[in-house]
């Protein structure tokens, strides 16, 4: 069986090299300390890198729904505040037309009073359905402008605009995978279609009122009615849809911080369990420094003796 011959040169090498290692050891420990992550490249962990990109993705994912969540909520806020508003003004009209239809205890004044009193709720509803969020119409659906309708300056006629008609979904936010709620209102879902609606629908009693027509501003009163019932509804549908927001923000904000403790514990540092291993790695490099001084010491000199 052979020997191997070991000379001083190979013994420094060795040694050199072992610490060499220990200090690669040092500085990786140091490092995952310094930025608070155990994958700092791809190298360090390839398997951990992929899943951390992938939960980083999806962590991304679920803050994108939050704020679309927060504002679609901001667009139903907006319209369930204006549509409070709009049943209150015709619940108003409403019982103006029933006062009004007491012909018989109320004179031409009193009629003249009433409808003026109609007239300044149109025009109210007229501003109030031209409503925005971030300077979008909520009425208005797709379009870019920033009015869902329009009122002649000479007939007073009011009319949805023709940019405003919503060809598709509308005004949609998707609040989590797959799930996508409508956060606008067409026009005529809330004030009806031109030529029968809400606003025709005041005109026609103004002019009642004015003219004393009993049988008019009776039926009036009965077609304002139904327009109060389906503004109700359609207050109703937007706080189904708030809720669903909702509760969607709530799954996404869940599952945001769920992939963040999991993407924590992929790269992030152990502190107390590095803290110890960087102890025991500077130990080991100063023992290797210690080692490395001896195996070092012999000169020629040595030898000669």
């Amino acid at each position: 069986m052979g020997t191997v011959r070991m000379t001083q040169g190979m013994m420094s090498r060795q040694a050199l090299t072992g610490m060499q290692a220990g200090l690669n050891r040092l500085a990786n420990v140091q490092e995952q300390l310094t930025t608070g992550r155990v994958i700092n490249r791809p190298s360090d962990d390839p398997t951990g890198a992929t899943s951390a990109m992938r939960l980083r993705s999806s962590v991304a994912d679920q803050k994108q729904y939050v704020r679309n969540a927060d504002n679609g909520l901001g667009w139903l806020n907006q319209i369930d505040s204006t549509l409070a508003s709009v049943t209150d003004q015709v619940r108003r009209a409403h019982e103006v037309a029933l006062q009004g239809a007491n012909t018989g205890s109320l004179g031409a004044e009193a009629r003249e009073a009433l409808a003026i009193e109609v007239d300044q709720i149109r025009s109210g509803l007229v501003s109030t359905s031209n409503a925005t969020y971030l300077e979008r119409p909520v009425f208005g659906g797709v379009t870019a402008g920033t009015a869902a309708y329009a009122e002649d300056p000479f007939t007073g006629a009011v009319t949805y605009l023709p940019g405003a008609l919503t060809t598709g979904e509308g005004v949609v936010r998707v609040v989590g995978a797959g799930a996508k709620v409508r956060v606008d209102v067409e026009g005529p879902d809330v004030f009806g279609p031109d030529g029968d609606s809400l606003f025709d629908h005041l005109t026609a009693l103004s002019a009642a009122l004015r003219a004393g027509d009993a049988t008019a501003i009776t039926a009036s009163a009965g077609i304002l009615d139904a327009d109060t019932r389906k503004v109700t509804n359609v207050q109703a549908d937007i706080g189904v849809r708030t809720k669903r927001i909702e509760q969607a923000r709530s799954a996404a904000s869940d599952s945001e911080l769920r992939l963040t403790s999991s993407l924590s514990e992929v790269e992030n540092t152990d502190i107390v369990k590095a803290s110890v291993d960087l102890q025991l790695q500077e130990v080991a490099y100063q023992a290797a420094l210690a080692a490395t001084g001896r195996v070092m010491q012999p000169s020629l000199l040595d030898f000669l003796r």
